[in-house]
């Protein structure tokens, strides 16, 4: 099962779209978690795509939802142990949405340079979206 982020689903909704999600995942393993849904869907200005992406993305089964401690104190967690390790984490959010995919065993797919990072101080397991697969 693949975590799409934010990253990936931006060149995704892109206009044009500069990745067909299908290239490099089956739409059937993919699952979200509220703070992807978050980000993505707070980049519309346009209302009606909003609400195409509002349905698009819900529709999609999500892990930790409600949010629970547990969850954040482990982004806590990862954000600290990179620190520690010397690298900058840029996003909090990333921290978030790593501890849902190693809390579920899944792999993250993106567009950032957060995820290997956090993948140096932890089981999380990540794929770059491919440059071949963009648009």
């Amino acid at each position: 099962m693949v975590l799409v982020d934010t990253s990936a689903w931006i060149e995704v909704f892109r206009k044009p779209s500069r990745l067909v999600i299908e290239s490099v995942v089956d739409f059937d393993d993919i699952v979200t978690c509220l703070p992807v849904v978050q980000e993505v869907l707070q980049g519309f200005t346009d209302e009606a795509a909003f609400r195409t992406a509002r349905r698009a993305m819900l529709a999609l089964p999500i892990v930790e939802s409600p949010l629970r401690v547990a969850v954040v104190e482990e982004a806590v967690d990862l954000y600290r142990r990179a620190r520690r390790a010397g690298l900058t984490i840029r996003s909090a959010a990333d921290c978030l949405i790593a501890a849902c995919a190693i809390r579920h065993d899944l792999t993250v797919l993106h567009a950032d340079r957060d995820y290997p990072a956090l993948a140096r101080v932890s089981t999380l397991q990540h794929r770059q979206v491919p440059r071949a697969a963009r648009k």
